[in-house]
């Protein structure tokens, strides 16, 4: 023991010898690597360098050197292009009345309940009249005998006995008191509330026993023909649209579609939304109701010999708007003349002539002069 206890220093001492060296030799490989690192960087700076002036002096070079990138291709046609003006509408009657009342009374019968459907001419209430059929019936009773003592009269005058006052007396009551009666019959009529056209009652404003007087409404009333879709359009188609040109009308709420006419373009700007009035007229169709949301398509523009290609695929610069084209494998950024837009294709005036092949997918991956491979679909 004694033995091994004096050689345990010079053991201690070899260890950290060792360990010294070794963490000195990790370092130096450390500050080798950064080197090697440094030096890499400094050759791929200058080989991207040289590429570049190579290929500004040699085409060639730079179409074998540029890595080809995977593309779809879309081909520019040409054919006709449309462009329609969409717009939101609702459809609205104009049979939408409020029917007051004419008279004073209370009511004595509701028979209309909202929601209900009537013909022309059905009742909807009535009121109580029975103050004013007393009357007619007193007037009847003294018209009665205002005409028998005209007649009796009117024998008299002809015969030459009496004066021409007394006859023109007699005449003038029975006249006055008939058209008391005709007045008095035109206001019992207006007692029974009939509906003014076939449609639908859209609400009720009245209850039994409740006290009417002239003017209070009494419902609300909705004619189920003449019904039109009403749209503001924006003041920039101002002289595009006209009366008569053709409209497509989508129900989103019932999945119809039918192609109608402008009836009326308003003449008005309004001057919190700088937009104008559009009606549309529509074919009575059951399924039809007032207030529903339509959507209006109106052509507002159309050429028979447009290029065509997807709007997606133009790009914008400082210069103007361009696509990709592919010739011989190579993208080639071609500037365009940008038309209408509608249902993402554009109208191509001037840049394409149709039948060129353009980049579709893959189009923000390629530039000017970068070669290309088509994608086997």
């Amino acid at each position: 023991m004694k033995s091994l206890a004096k050689f345990l220093p010079i053991i201690a001492l070899s260890f950290f010898a060792v360990a010294c060296a070794k963490e000195e030799g990790v370092e130096a490989k450390k500050l080798e690597l950064q080197e090697l690192k440094a030096q890499l960087n400094e050759i791929n700076t200058n080989i991207k360098s040289l590429e570049t002036e190579i290929a500004t002096l040699d085409p060639e070079f730079a179409k074998q050197n540029r890595k080809s990138i995977l593309i779809t291709t879309a081909t520019a046609r040409k054919g006709r292009f449309e462009h329609y003006v969409e717009v939101t509408g609702s459809v609205l009657s104009k049979k939408n009345v409020s029917i007051s009342a004419e008279t004073l009374g209370r009511i004595l019968t509701v028979p209309a309940v909202e929601g209900m459907y009537v013909e022309k001419g059905v009742i909807l209430a009535t009121i109580d009249s029975e103050s004013m059929q007393r009357n007619i019936d007193e007037i009847q009773n003294s018209l009665s005998l205002a005409k028998t003592l005209f007649e009796k009269q009117e024998r008299l005058w002809n015969q030459q006995i009496g004066t021409e006052v007394q006859y023109l007396e007699s005449k003038n009551r029975v006249e006055g008191l008939e058209r008391n009666l005709a007045s008095l019959k035109t206001q019992l009529a207006k007692a029974v509330i009939r509906a003014p056209f076939s449609g639908t009652v859209e609400t009720v404003n009245v209850r039994l026993g409740e006290l009417v007087q002239p003017g209070m409404p009494m419902f609300q009333f909705v004619g189920v023909s003449d019904l039109f879709i009403e749209a503001d359009i924006s003041e920039s188609y101002v002289g595009v649209l006209d009366r008569g040109d053709s409209v497509d009308v989508s129900f989103p709420s019932i999945a119809k579609d039918l192609k109608t006419k402008v009836s009326s373009v308003g003449a008005i700007i309004n001057p919190n939304n700088r937009t104008f009035k559009v009606e549309v007229v529509l074919p009575r169709i059951a399924s039809l109701k007032p207030n529903m949301i339509s959507v209006l398509k109106i052509q507002d523009y159309e050429s028979n010999d447009a290029v065509i290609i997807p709007s997606h695929l133009i790009l914008s610069d400082n210069r103007g708007d361009y696509v990709f084209t592919v010739v011989d494998g190579i993208a080639k950024k071609t500037y365009v003349k940008r038309g209408k837009t509608f249902n993402q294709e554009a109208e191509v005036m001037e840049g394409l002539n149709g039948g060129e092949t353009l980049v579709d997918k893959g189009f923000r991956e390629v530039g000017d002069n970068f070669s290309v491979n088509i994608a086997q679909l």
